[in-house]
This record gives structure tokens, sequence and C-alpha cells, in this order.
């Protein structure tokens, strides 16, 4: 079961601005980059379902945030079917973001007022996914779309809130030129975690980079 709800999740997402995405087959490693985002001032993040056994990841993850970082919401990615939704809900997923958009996920994620941020290509899309319940919807790839897409998009439709996945950089140019489009939120994944960092466990770089980042987003939000 969700521990915040589906307004509290929303809110976490909008008021940072970041969601981190990372997946990593050992518990352990997961958990620690979890705490460095969490110190590093971030309160949403995005744990991929792209491993064997990564539901098992998951539900330590889950567990250990629980008490190392209470404030933070921890959700489930690259969901493509309902039955996984309904998985990874059960384990205290809190919310649910997917590369596509599956009808039959926003029924599942809807009885449980759970987010569900499908990925998303066209205006049609986008408006389809808002008509079944998605609040936030996923711009991805965000490199193959840019910021003038969204920016083209948000002037018929002001009342988007949109997530821009893929390609997005931790750096003040690029950041800037996102949140300036009218992002409501980024979701950034390899370059914030560069695999050499990870691999010498320099959880320090990582909080940095998270403090770094969001520091961009607030400046450009101003």
């Amino acid at each position: 079961m969700a521990k915040f709800d589906k307004l509290a999740v929303l809110n976490k997402i909008g008021s940072t601005g970041m969601v981190p995405v990372f997946y990593h087959k050992d518990a352990e490693v997961a958990k620690q980059v979890v705490k460095a985002c969490y110190e590093g001032g971030v309160r949403a993040f995005e744990f991929t379902n792209r491993g064997d056994f990564a539901q098992e990841v998951f539900a330590e993850v889950v567990k250990f945030a629980a008490k190392e970082c209470p404030e933070m919401a921890i959700g489930i990615g690259t969901v493509v079917d309902p039955g996984t939704a309904s998985m990874y809900i059960q384990m205290g997923a809190n919310f649910v973001v997917g590369p596509l958009f599956n009808p039959k996920i926003a029924k599942v994620c809807n009885r449980r007022l759970v987010p569900y941020a499908p990925g998303c290509g066209t205006v049609s899309e986008i408006g389809f996914a808002q008509e079944l319940g998605c609040d936030l919807c996923k711009v991805f790839p965000g490199d193959v779309y840019g910021p003038n897409f969204v920016k083209g998009m948000m002037a018929p439709m002001p009342w988007s809130k949109l997530m821009v996945t893929g390609g997005v950089e931790p750096t003040k140019e690029n950041l800037t030129a996102w949140i300036k489009a009218g992002v409501y939120c980024v979701g950034m994944g390899s370059k914030l975690f560069p695999k050499e960092k990870v691999a010498a466990k320099d959880w320090a770089y990582v909080t940095a980079k998270c403090q770094e980042a969001l520091g961009y987003i607030a400046e450009a939000r101003q």
C-alpha cells in the first residue's frame, strides 16, 4: 500500500521538480543511492523495473526508505502492463511510471488513487491519458522531442502537468530550458548517476549533484 496519497505524491514531485530514475540489481547499492538523493533534497524517487527479480530489490528499498528517508515517495518505473502495476502497488509503490500509455494501467492505479505517469509522444496521447485520470504525463524520450515540443503543447493545454525523461542533464542550461518550456518536473537517470561513481560508491557525489540540479531548477522557476 502506498505510504503517501496521490496529492502528496504529486506535490513532492512538483515542489522539487526532479525525480531521479535508477535501477541496480544489488539492493544495498540501490538503498545507498536513494539515501544519497534524499540527503540532496530529493523527495520522489523512481526505481525502474528493468532487471530479473527487480521486485525483490524494490521491496527492500521501500522498507529501507520508510525508516531512513521518511519523506521520500518511492515509485516504480518501466511498467507496461496492469499486472506489473498491481504487483508493485501492493509492495508500496507511491506512483507508477511507464515508457508508454496503457489505459488498463490507468484503471488499476485509479482504483487505489496512485498516480500513473504514462509515456506520451503526441498531444492527442496526452489528452487521452488526461481523460483517464493521468494528472502527470511523461514526455518520452525527451531528447527526441525537445523543449520546443513542451512549449508548443502547453500553449493550447496550459493545465497539463508534464514530466520529461530521457536526455535530461543536470546542467544549468539543460534544466533551465525544460523548466522555462513549462515542464512540471524532470526525470533524470544516467546523467545523475555515472556508472563509475556508482561503482566507486561515491554517494557524496550523488548528493552534491542532486543539490546542484535542484538549485538550477529552483533558479529557473523564479
